[in-house]
């Protein structure tokens, strides 16, 4: 008799060891697989950004962070939209034929309403990041420039539609992401257009 109940005895702490065993294991296990999914931050990287353009004023630059990269927007003076006409002959691609953008953009503003320019931030020739250069004819850059950006790294020239001039190492013009106007002071960047 006594081994039959040693024998049941053993079967029962055999079954609460697997029990409490098992539940070891999922305890260990389950914020192992959690932390293989992406985080809240990095989910929310690759949604669209909104931006509140209310304050901006005529001439004024904003930045953004949208999938890692910065955003510019450009709140441009007519005098600024003056000077896109001016440069058309020293573009690479003044009609933005071979560079990434929406088909909103491939016009002489590149974007959606002529005032406010949006573009990624980044130089097409090596990444590095432009620097924002509204002046007109500064003593560095010469008569000719009528403001833009200007890459530091290599010497890349963007007019202020963030087309690249001839003679910089740039091959295309700097992208336009995908955007568009939830209100006269407010926009969505990296949500397509619902009207072009």
């Amino acid at each position: 008799m006594n081994e039959e109940v040693d024998k049941q005895r053993r079967k029962a702490l055999v079954a609460a060891a697997s029990v409490v065993g098992g539940a070891g294991v999922v305890a260990a296990i389950v914020p192992f697989i959690e932390s293989m999914e992406p985080s809240a931050k990095a989910q929310a990287a690759g949604a669209p950004v909104e931006v509140d353009i209310s304050k901006l004023t005529p001439g004024e630059l904003l930045t953004v962070e949208w999938r890692g990269k910065p955003i510019w927007v450009l709140r441009r003076t007519p005098r600024m939209l003056e000077t896109l006409k001016e440069v058309r002959g020293q573009l690479k691609d003044p009609d933005s034929k071979q560079s990434i953008q929406p088909d909103f953009a491939k016009n002489e503003y590149r974007s959606l309403k002529p005032e406010y320019l949006v573009v990624v931030g980044i130089c097409t020739h090596l990444g590095c990041a432009p620097t924002f250069r509204p002046d007109e004819a500064p003593s560095d850059l010469g008569p000719q420039w009528k403001g833009g950006y200007f890459c530091p790294c290599h010497g890349s020239r963007f007019d202020l539609a963030g087309r690249v001039l001839k003679g910089s190492p740039a091959p295309t013009n700097l992208v336009v992401p995908p955007y568009r106007f939830l209100s006269d002071t407010r926009l969505l960047v990296g949500a397509e257009t619902e009207a072009a």
